[in-house]
């Protein structure tokens, strides 16, 4: 089910931000441990305001994807098995972001964190090739149609174009 362009351009530069502002995150949330200075939590800081605000607006797009995206592919039975497991991770990605936000228990957090992370990675690898899966699909239904128009109009021509015909001439 392919997505309007600037719906489809919206939603992958959302998770292009999402992703680079958590791996961004990440590195100056490493590096702010080995650093002296502030740079590295002012970084950090800015990392995750950016990575907060732009999955506000994933959430969003999300949504938008469930009714003209996701229960149409689902009833038409397109890209299952990947879209599964992309709307799998992004729940869990909710969850654990939820989790992280508003749940202050310092025993849960580490864990959240390290599902989080997971979670991101997973979808950075797996969102692209659930793509590619829908395109490919896409693509050899697009050749079998074309095949199929081919064989149609190598058919004889039925009998009202012929009596048509025969009138003209």
């Amino acid at each position: 089910m392919r997505l309007k362009k600037s719906f489809r351009v919206s939603t992958y530069a959302a998770f292009a931000v999402l992703s680079l502002s958590g791996a961004v995150w990440l590195l100056a949330d490493w590096q702010k441990e080995f650093s002296t200075g502030e740079i590295w939590q002012q970084v950090a800081a800015n990392m995750l305001m950016i990575h907060g605000g732009t999955a506000m607006l994933a959430l969003l797009l999300l949504g938008a994807l469930i009714p003209i995206h996701l229960l149409r592919a689902w009833r038409s039975r397109k890209n299952r098995i990947s879209g599964s497991l992309v709307v799998t991770i992004n729940a869990v990605l909710i969850t654990t972001a939820f989790g992280l936000y508003y749940l202050g228990s310092e025993a849960l957090r580490p864990w959240m964190s390290w599902i989080h992370l997971a979670a991101g990675c997973s979808v950075v690898l797996l969102l692209p090739v659930h793509i590619w899966l829908g395109r490919r699909e896409s693509k050899v239904k697009r050749g079998a149609d074309a095949n199929t128009l081919a064989s149609v109009s190598n058919q004889p021509t039925c009998s009202i174009v012929r009596i048509q015909e025969g009138r003209h001439r």
